[in-house]
């Protein structure tokens, strides 16, 4: 029972026991790759959306600036990266556009079909087209959780659209502590 009291106790919705995740990599506007994997000393919040979204997707990246500013000179340790379900319209150039109007440091990566719907599933999220009918074109509905992923690469709590982005803050403070 001990060894159990070292766990985090999160504010999320925790992953008991966390689960590993297989790492990802995408190509930037610049060539350069971009690998969603573990990076020693630093976790990762990832969150799947698009950039035309109306409400949710400005929403989560608004609160993650406010999660950064909490955390202070730790946030440096954390990588806060936005994943577009919407490859069809979110270049890579677009999606990191995207990404750092919210923060210079967030990190914006947009995949082929395949790479995204191989991430798309490695974290249960699901996106679909809505058709409008309209100039607007099409909105594309989809999960709404951010996922916090520790240094090991291990998925250990996640956050449905509505939580207090407090809560993702305190969580990750534990996170880096225990990464120190």
């Amino acid at each position: 029972m001990a060894a159990c009291s070292s766990a985090p106790s999160f504010e999320g919705v925790a992953i008991d026991p966390p689960r590993d995740m297989p790492a990802f990599t995408f190509v930037a506007p610049d060539s350069a790759r971009v690998v969603l994997g573990p990076e020693a000393g630093r976790p990762m919040v990832l969150f799947f959306g698009y950039t035309n979204c109306p409400d949710v997707c400005p929403t989560t990246m608004a609160d993650w600036t406010r999660v950064k500013t909490r955390l202070g000179a730790d946030a440096a340790r954390v990588r806060f990266v936005f994943v577009t379900v919407d490859p069809d319209r979110d270049t890579p150039a677009v999606a990191r556009r995207y990404a750092r109007q919210f923060d210079s440091t967030f990190v914006g990566v947009s995949g082929d079909p395949a790479t995204t719907a191989a991430i798309m599933q490695a974290y249960g999220v699901a996106a679909g087209r809505e058709e409008l009918g309209s100039a607007a074109g099409y909105l594309v509905s989809h999960s709404s959780q951010v996922f916090l992923v520790n240094a090991a690469g291990q998925l250990v709590a996640l956050y449905p659209f509505g939580t207090r982005w407090e809560a993702l803050a305190s969580d990750l403070a534990q996170v880096l502590e225990q990464e120190s």
